[in-house]
This record gives C-alpha cells, structure tokens and sequence, in this order.
C-alpha cells in the first residue's frame, strides 16, 4: 500500500505521506500533508488514483474496503520531522515521556529534538523558558489552535 501511495507522489516534493491505517472492515485511512498545506482537491486526487490501484491489484476480491485520505487534523500528533518544520512558529502542547507537558511556541526543528518557547506569568512577572528537547524523551507533540 505504502508502495503504491509513493508512486502517486513520485515528483511531488510537496505532498507527502504522514501515515497509514487499516482497521478492521478493511477500512484503510490514508493521512497526507503537504509543505504548502493540503487541498481537498489533492486528496481526493490521490483517494480516486489509489482505489483503482487497489482495485487493480485485486487486494480486496470481494471489493469489500473502503478508503480515506485526508490530512492528519489537529487532533492527530505530528509525526514526522517534516511536520515539525512545516509548524515552526505554531503554538504545541508537548507531552513528555514522564507525562509532564509543555506548551509553547515551537521556534526550533533539528534532527534530534525541539525548541518550544513557554512563556509563564504576565506582564513585570512574565518569564520566558525555551525548552530544548529531544525526540527520544517526546511522547507526543500536537499543535494547539490559538484564538
């Protein structure tokens, strides 16, 4: 599936896969991204180009699964190194390992960890932490909607 799914995007340095789901039923869910930030436009072109492959490739004889591609959503954790750069300058809230948690701005992506700037009190007792952390040590990360 993974196979068929990096075909579609050969020559697309834009889009790219974020993960891969089938459950039971053979629901399969497909969730993209895109450095630009995915279209419904685009998903559906990718949802229509991957059911004829599988289709094609008679994965399911019966024809009994179903298919959707869409983005992760906010509710989904970043997962990908990608996805960390794509959301530089976004509010997170980072889980620990140690089920501590974290909540910031994240100004910094390496190949290893994050820089996430907390800001804690307000006004003259306003303090600004930026939190360098690794990868090995996060449990979660995932973007929090600022109104």
């Amino acid at each position: 599936m993974t196979r068929f799914i990096n075909e579609l995007l050969e020559g697309d340095t834009d889009n790219f896969l974020v993960d891969l789901r089938v459950k039971p039923g053979n629901n399969i869910k497909v969730f993209m991204d895109a450095d630009s930030g995915i279209s419904i436009a685009r998903c559906v072109s990718i949802n229509r180009a991957l059911y004829k492959k599988i289709e094609e490739a008679a994965w399911f004889p019966e024809g009994d699964f179903s298919l959707e591609v869409s983005s992760p959503g906010l509710d989904e954790p970043l997962k990908l190194l990608r996805q960390y750069r794509k959301n530089l300058g976004r509010s997170v809230e980072v889980t620990m390992k140690d089920a501590s948690r974290i909540e910031g701005k994240l100004l910094e992506v390496t190949e290893d960890g994050i820089v996430v700037e907390e800001i804690k009190g307000k006004n003259k007792k306003k303090e600004v932490i930026a939190h360098s952390l690794l990868f090995d040590n996060i449990k979660q990360t995932k973007i929090q909607v600022v109104f």
